[in-house]
């Protein structure tokens, strides 16, 4: 429930700005190439928590 309503926020702000339009393909696009990644790996669990500790990291470090 919760993702949902996250993910109709950003829905309605990237409708509404066009700077937030990009930001949210960028996102998204970076997102896919993710998902591409850890499904060419053998070990799916392990590819996936690298991904979200990177991820992670980015945004505590604000990059």
């Amino acid at each position: 429930m919760l993702l949902r309503q996250i993910a109709r926020f950003v829905a309605q702000k990237a409708a509404a700005n066009p700077r937030a339009r990009e930001i949210a393909l960028k996102a998204a696009q970076s997102a896919a190439d993710e998902a591409k990644h850890i499904a060419r790996q053998d070990d799916r669990a392990y590819a996936a928590g690298r991904a979200v500790r990177q991820a992670l990291k980015r945004m505590q470090n604000g990059k």
